[in-house]
């Protein structure tokens, strides 16, 4: 039996197209990134931004990595029926949050409870609690 559909038919074909469209920048990124280069360098400051670079290389691949998991985990949802329901509430996932992050897997309330438990203790930016996003929005 085929699950209920939380957004209208015209709100999920856009968010398909969107979903498929990211999907495919994704794989194109990812598949035509070089690896992370290591070179043999004896001054101290270029070995210094070597690693950054490559730092940062390895964290951009991971995130894009994780992104496409959950938009093929989204464009799954909507084959099976159950795109826009919060599997921790049941409820809907608003379509404002939908049309911000496509591949969203939780309702607003639910991702912030979600996040709250991955917030280590005593992080805070500029005095408020840091939040350590898995998922976006």
């Amino acid at each position: 039996m085929k699950e209920r559909s939380f957004v209208t038919s015209t709100e999920l074909k856009k968010l398909q197209h969107v979903l498929t469209a990211r999907q495919g920048e994704l794989e194109q990124t990812i598949r035509n990134r070089e690896g992370p280069a290591i070179e043999a360098n004896p001054a101290l400051l270029d070995q210094i931004q070597q690693s950054t670079d490559r730092e940062l290389a390895i964290g951009n691949l991971e995130r894009e990595s994780r992104q496409l998991r959950d938009v093929r985990a989204a464009l799954d949802r909507i084959r099976l029926g159950a795109f826009g329901g919060c599997p921790g509430c049941d409820k809907e996932i608003g379509v404002k949050r939908l049309a911000a992050v496509p591949w969203a897997s939780s309702c607003i309330v639910c991702q912030n409870a979600e996040d709250r438990a991955y917030q280590l203790p005593g992080d805070t930016f500029d005095g408020e609690p840091l939040i350590l996003r898995a998922g976006g929005l």
